[in-house]
């Protein structure tokens, strides 16, 4: 069994432009102040870092690492989703997903696919230099918009689809490899690693990459009706980072999983802050130690209703209460013996 580490905050959802949430410390500062001892990063957010400065220079990573150290935090993980949701962009979101390309890429797919690629390694580069492990991203979807067929798929489609996202990921996982940093990928709606069963076609699709592992979110699960807990014990041994973010899911008579085209405060599965929603965090973290998942538990708000500071706020206290010490003793140890061959026979009637 291995103790959680924690707790952490991932930024994103953060930035503003008005202070502290402008500046990396101003972040850092306000983070350390709420009680956390890790920050994920948002690696598009240029003036948290800059990936080809972190890619391409060890003494910037070093100086970057050391200002995050001095607030008493460390860097959980990098996280590369807007790009990696750019490696694979079906044409008719090409319109929408412009918006987390660079203006030089924009209109231009090939282009915006070739620049989400070499971000994605250079966050790799960047991750090793600063002494990660595990690297957060999204997995881009060319078949979402057939996860309700209608017309029904065409035989060989499915599979054709998860062989081309693994073609265009093949190389971005084999630099990661070189680095020695695994690939999270956020198992989420919109995203063609959605559920187990794309996890486990994506995975075959790689030949098993051993790079190739997962984000656990459980809020994500909810929404889709997916047993969350038992999740854990398939896959368990791919969990290498881990959101802590809550939802719910109230079906009415009039909308259930689709939402409706409603704005996410009408729909019947929502996201929530820490504690608010109907996720069972005993029992996450519970198996997440047993299974000896090392991972850092890391805040993210996406909550509806409750502001992004009194999230945070809530975020790391929920967390900490949360972690279990993981026991390196059985509690019925006072009672055992050292091992006696001959009282072993006896105790058997041999």
């Amino acid at each position: 069994m291995k103790t959680i580490k924690g707790p952490a905050v991932f930024l994103a959802q953060f930035i503003d432009q008005q202070p502290p949430f402008n500046s990396l410390d101003g972040l850092c500062q306000w983070a350390a102040d709420l009680g956390y001892k890790g920050i994920q990063i948002p690696t598009w957010e240029s003036f948290l870092i800059d990936l080809d400065q972190a890619a391409g220079s060890q003494m910037y990573c070093d100086d970057l690492k050391g200002k995050i150290n001095s607030y008493g935090l460390e860097i959980t993980e990098l996280s590369t989703h807007l790009q990696g949701q750019l490696v694979a962009v079906h044409p008719a979101y090409d319109v929408m997903f412009d918006n987390f390309a660079p203006d030089a890429y924009k209109n231009n797919p090939k282009a915006r696919t070739e620049w989400a690629v070499d971000t994605v390694k250079k966050a790799a580069t960047a991750s090793r230099r600063l002494g990660l492990n595990a690297h957060a991203t999204f997995s881009g979807a060319l078949l979402w918009h057939t996860a309700h067929p209608w017309p029904q798929r065409p035989p060989g489609l499915v599979e054709m689809g998860f062989e081309e996202l693994a073609k265009r990921w093949m190389p971005i996982l084999n630099h990661f490899d070189e680095e020695g940093v695994d690939v999270c990928y956020e198992i989420h709606p919109g995203e063609d690693l959605h559920d187990g069963d794309t996890f486990e076609r994506f995975l075959e699709a790689t030949g098993n990459h051993k790079r190739v592992n997962i984000l656990y979110d459980p809020s994500h699960f909810v929404l889709q009706q997916l047993d969350y807990i038992e999740y854990i014990d398939h896959y368990h041994s791919f969990i290498k980072a881990f959101h802590v973010k809550d939802s719910e899911f109230n079906p009415t008579g009039k909308k259930g999983a689709f939402g409706g085209y409603n704005d996410w405060g009408d729909r019947a599965g929502r996201y929530r802050s820490p504690g608010d929603g109907q996720v069972d965090f005993k029992t996450i973290f519970s198996k997440l130690t047993q299974y000896g998942c090392d991972v850092w538990a890391v805040m993210e708000w996406e909550c509806c209703i409750k502001s992004p500071e009194q999230g945070a706020r809530e975020g790391a206290k929920f967390i900490s209460d949360h972690i279990i010490e993981a026991t390196e003793k059985t509690f019925d140890d006072f009672a055992g013996s050292a091992t006696d061959p001959e009282k072993l026979k006896k105790i058997l009637g041999l």
